[in-house]
């Protein structure tokens, strides 16, 4: 499929209640927030991909590596502000805001989202889910849930396991992975919303869009990351064992 103009944005703060500095954390020699980068230039959905920052050490390291990279406010609420910030001086047709601590994001994800979005002219935006194969995971709170209508677009996102399944009727079930593509228009328009008492009852973000009336088209990947996000020192530790081994085996004999 041909593209239209996709603008991929990272946010990227220094600060974090579980690890500090996160975006410049070592990973296999490399600082994670570069790994990203790097994932999200690979996928060729993108004209331009931005690191988005209010830290100076993020920036010096980024320019280091040679990243695109611009500084933003540091006031932001969210992710989703700063991605807008970044997006409202740049000439995109879409924009893709793309998880900062994600090493291992697999690229093709990034064009499957991407193509997604396009090719549903009526979304507002998009996002992409996996299907949930453990009854753990579908009762877990930290593994969010997402029920969609005939069309692919989401009916509702919770903690909570949805659907609840009265009888014995097959039902899929499905994780969401939070990553988010927007129509430049709407991205502007969404960080304007007022919260939700259902985005604030559950403590996720994407509802308010559902709850003012926009749509958001669900992509099944059939390429999730290949390693954990990185919230905690044990996911730091997972990735690293993980990139490793991979370095060792696509070492030339």
């Amino acid at each position: 499929m041909n593209l239209p103009k996709i603008l991929g944005v990272i946010p990227s703060r220094y600060a974090s209640t579980r690890l500090a500095g996160k975006p410049l954390l070592d990973i296999c020699g490399k600082p994670m927030v570069e790994h990203v980068y790097r994932r999200a230039v690979a996928s060729g959905v993108f004209f331009r991909v931005v690191i988005a920052t209010d830290d100076e050490r993020i920036y010096s390291a980024a320019e280091k590596f040679g990243g695109d990279v611009l500084m933003t406010k540091a006031d932001h609420p969210d992710g989703s502000s700063r991605v807008a910030e970044v997006a409202r001086s740049i000439d995109a047709d879409y924009v893709i805001n793309i998880q900062g601590d994600e090493p291992m994001l697999d690229p093709r994800m990034l064009r499957e989202l991407a193509e997604g979005i396009v090719s549903d002219p009526g979304a507002d935006s998009a996002t992409v889910c996996v299907p949930i194969k453990d009854d753990k995971d579908f009762f877990n709170p930290n593994i969010v849930k997402v029920v969609t209508d005939q069309r692919g677009r989401a009916l509702y996102f919770s903690r909570s396991p949805i659907p609840f399944m009265r009888n014995d009727t097959e039902c899929p079930m499905w994780e969401h992975l939070g990553i988010y593509a927007f129509t430049k228009e709407f991205l502007l328009k969404f960080v304007e919303l007022p919260p939700t008492p259902l985005m604030q009852a559950e403590s996720l973000e994407q509802l308010r869009i559902l709850e003012h009336g926009y749509t958001m088209a669900v992509i099944a990947t059939k390429y999730p990351s290949l390693g954990p996000n990185v919230n905690t020192e044990e996911d730091l530790q997972e990735v690293r064992r993980i990139l490793a081994e991979e370095k060792e085996k696509n070492k030339p004999q």
